[in-house]
Parts: C-alpha cells; sequence; structure tokens
C-alpha cells in the first residue's frame, strides 16, 4: 500500500493519482477506438469524459446519501478524495445514464459508440484496481485457517488475509487484454459486442472476486451487493448479446 506519495514537502494522494491517470488512458483509448469504428471521435470523447465525470459525482453523492449521518455535521467532508467513499453500483448507473442522453441528443450509432468506449471502460477497471492496491482499501477477508491459509496472504490486523486487490488488478488486466484480442480478430468491430464482452466478463469477474473481499456491503440474507449486481448486469449483458445476435442472423 502506499496511500501517500511524499516528495519534498509535497503529498501526492497515490489513489487520486492512479484514477486520474486511468482516466487520461481511458479517454485516449476511446478516442483512438472511435477514430477506427469511423465515428465521431470528438462527440464520443466527450461522451466518454461526460459520463466519467457524472458517474464519479454520482458515486459520491450516492455514497453520502447511504450514511448521510456521518456527514451530516462535517459537510466539507462530503468533498473529500477518499476513493473508499464511492457508490460503485450507483455511479455506473448514473455516468451510463447520463452519457447516453448525450448520446442520443448527438444523434451517435448506439453499438458503433459501445464498442468505442470498450476499451476505455476495461482501462478504467484497471485503474480502479490499481487505486485500490494504493490505497488499501477493498482488502481481503481473512483466509480459512482450517485449511492452513494461503500461501500468499497478507498479514493485516491480527490475520492472514487474502491480497484481493492484486487479484482484482490480475483480473482487470485480464479482461484488457481479452478485449484487446477480441478487438483485433474476433468479434465483428462496431456490432456492439466487444463493449457488451467487456462488462459481461467484468460482471464475472466481480462475482467471483467478491467472495475473497473483507469490505463488501452485505444485504439481506447474507447476499453481497456487488454480487447481486454483478449478475443482473451479467443477465443484462447476455440478454442483449442474444437478442443482436437474433437480429444479424435475421438481416442476413
Amino acid at each position: 500500500m502506499l496511500p501517500v506519495l511524499q516528495i519534498g514537502s509535497l503529498a501526492i494522494p497515490v489513489p487520486g493519482l492512479a484514477l486520474l491517470a486511468g482516466v487520461w488512458v481511458a479517454l485516449w483509448l476511446v478516442e483512438k477506438e472511435a477514430k477506427r469504428l469511423e465515428v465521431n471521435p470528438d462527440a464520443v470523447y466527450t461522451l466518454a469524459f461526460i459520463g466519467l465525470v457524472a458517474g464519479l459525482i454520482g458515486a459520491r453523492l450516492a455514497y453520502v446519501a447511504r450514511y448521510w449521518s456521518i456527514y451530516a455535521g462535517d459537510l466539507l467532508g462530503i468533498f473529500s478524495l477518499n476513493t473508499a467513499g464511492l457508490s460503485p453500483a450507483e455511479g455506473a448507473l448514473i455516468g451510463a445514464t447520463a452519457a447516453f442522453i448525450y448520446g442520443a441528443r448527438k444523434q451517435l450509432p448506439l453499438r458503433v459508440t459501445l464498442d468505442a468506449l470498450a476499451p476505455g471502460v476495461a482501462m478504467m477497471a484497471v485503474a480502479v484496481a490499481v487505486a485500490h492496491l494504493a490505497s488499501g482499501d477493498a482488502f481481503g477477508a481473512a483466509t480459512p485457517a482450517a485449511f492452513g491459509g494461503v500461501p500468499w496472504g497478507v498479514y493485516l490486523w491480527g490475520e492472514y488475509r487474502h491480497p484481493s486487490q492484486i487479484y482484482e488488478l490480475i483480473a482487470a488486466l485480464g479482461v484488457l487484454g481479452i478485449g484487446w484480442q477480441v478487438r483485433a480478430q474476433g468479434l465483428p468491430a462496431g456490432a456492439g459486442f466487444n463493449f457488451l464482452l467487456i462488462v459481461a466478463l467484468s460482471a464475472v469477474a466481480r462475482i467471483f472476486l467478491e467472495a475473497f473481499r473483507g469490505d463488501s456491503l452485505v444485504i439481506a440474507g447474507g447476499w453481497r451487493a456487488a454480487q447481486v449486481w454483478g449478475l443482473v448486469v451479467l443477465a443484462a449483458c447476455l440478454g442483449v448479446m442474444r437478442y443482436w445476435g437474433r437480429e444479424n442472423t435475421q438481416g442476413t
């Protein structure tokens, strides 16, 4: 963990720096992919920027609303740059809605635009994983002592824990690599399937990795909220893939 990088008298928050770098690279990839797919790169770049900003603001406000009792007496705390104070699911929904509204106003073709966004989505997942690794957020669950734990466990707070942030980073890099490979020689470009594949794989990774987290939000019945959201997103992606696949078949 490296939450702060000290350079002389300057203290730089590494998690925030990782997210900013991720945003920059993600937007660059989106613009490059839009040019390749021959869709307006400026409009797609702006759409991605709006989605990211709206998503981050929405994720922060949703977190504050959930834990309002904490912030009621410290309103300045709302503007904290702590990456742990975000609600990812709500942020993703708000960001996607804002991006969709902008795309509809600009009359951007849906499927081609989604494929242009695909590498940016994968890159942001990598940036979030790096931010978690630097900050120590999304820490791991205790390893099962009954089975002798795992040899790569991290000793934290009196227990050996799964290095869940490293698991998350490996999974995010894997999704990025698969998406890049598919982009090069796999699914038809501009059909929307590349984007759906990236999101579906990310959902699968979240469903699996959440079992190794020690800070999961648990809802009724002992379910982990992130796993429930992951299942919903995965089902939606598979449903849309099937529907679009039928459309393509009927159109040929």
